[in-house]
């Protein structure tokens, strides 16, 4: 696979970052490396921001193919790893500016939830938001994006790849709003 030299760039500086590093409760223990996060299986804090526009379609969008986790999987939400210094809110607000460009949206929580897998182990937090503003991808992280129904998005898990973790947000979204 060849990653562009912004790609490099990008994936060497989010190793280095500091992410928030917790226990089983969610208490803070401070914070760690993301890649040691990652090599000593410890959980993190993680934000999943699901992005509407104001006719209720889903934004998703495909993950570029130097992330580590889910390259190039379809995603149904923004988001990421709580830094050492952000709350969650905080963090919500960035990857959301960061990966789709939108900075002024309200956002609004849904869930504070535990997820694990072999790949990640998470406290979380879901985020919903609505704005009709024009995306601007983050070239790192993101390929393309479009906005699509729920359902359509619920179907499309049967035979392209989706990330399990933002559809496990998803699923405490929808579990909020009814």
């Amino acid at each position: 696979m060849a990653w562009s030299e912004a790609e490099v760039a990008h994936r060497a500086a989010s190793d280095s970052e500091r992410i928030a590093w917790v226990d089983e409760d969610d208490q803070l223990l401070g914070s760690v490396l993301r890649s040691e996060l990652r090599q000593r299986h410890l959980r993190g804090r993680g934000t999943y921001i699901l992005l509407f526009n104001s006719a209720g379609l889903l934004c998703v969008h495909r993950r570029t193919l130097s992330k580590a986790l889910y390259p190039g999987y379809w995603d149904v939400a923004a988001g990421g790893m709580v830094l050492a210094d952000e709350s969650y809110a905080e963090s919500a607000a960035r990857e959301l500016a960061e990966e789709l460009g939108i900075g002024d949206a309200v956002l609004v929580e849904h869930a504070h939830f535990r997820y694990d897998s072999p790949e990640s182990r998470l406290w979380c937090m879901a985020y919903s938001a609505v704005s009709d503003a024009p995306l601007v991808l983050q070239p790192e992280e993101v390929l393309e994006a479009r906005f699509i129904s729920i359902e359509q998005a619920l179907a499309e898990t049967q035979h392209l790849p989706y990330c399990p973790d933002s559809l496990a947000a998803l699923q405490r979204y929808l579990a909020a709003i009814t």
